[in-house]
């Protein structure tokens, strides 16, 4: 394995595209990362909910919006907007949305080294 790596979003290796979704996922060196584009009117539990068959998100998102606005709403009563610039962690169990008229993009990371 290389001391140093770089890959661009040109040419993920997985695309996944539910209703008004685009994820693009690189895997390199034993972490992950994913450009999310969510498009106006994106509601996880309309968009998502029905491919993946779960009552809300049951993954764990670690990332940072680079555009548009997102609202997230956790089972456990919590309660966030996040916008440009924005990092974030949410933990499993909950339902987002996007807010405003333009598309969201964030981009999120996992490692398992």
């Amino acid at each position: 394995m290389a001391g140093v790596e770089a890959r661009g979003f040109d040419a993920p290796d997985e695309t996944r595209t539910p209703d008004k979704t685009r994820v693009e996922v690189i895997r390199m060196g034993g972490a992950t990362a994913a450009r999310y584009t969510f498009e106006p009117g994106w509601k996880w539990s309309e968009c998502v909910k029905p491919v993946v068959g779960t009552d809300s998100c049951q993954v764990r998102h670690v990332g940072v919006i680079r555009s548009g606005r997102l609202h997230v709403a956790h089972e456990d009563g919590s309660e966030v907007d996040v916008g440009p610039g924005d990092a974030y962690v949410i933990e499993p169990g909950h339902d987002a949305w996007v807010t405003g008229n333009e598309r969201v993009v964030a981009y999120e990371f996992e490692s398992r080294a």
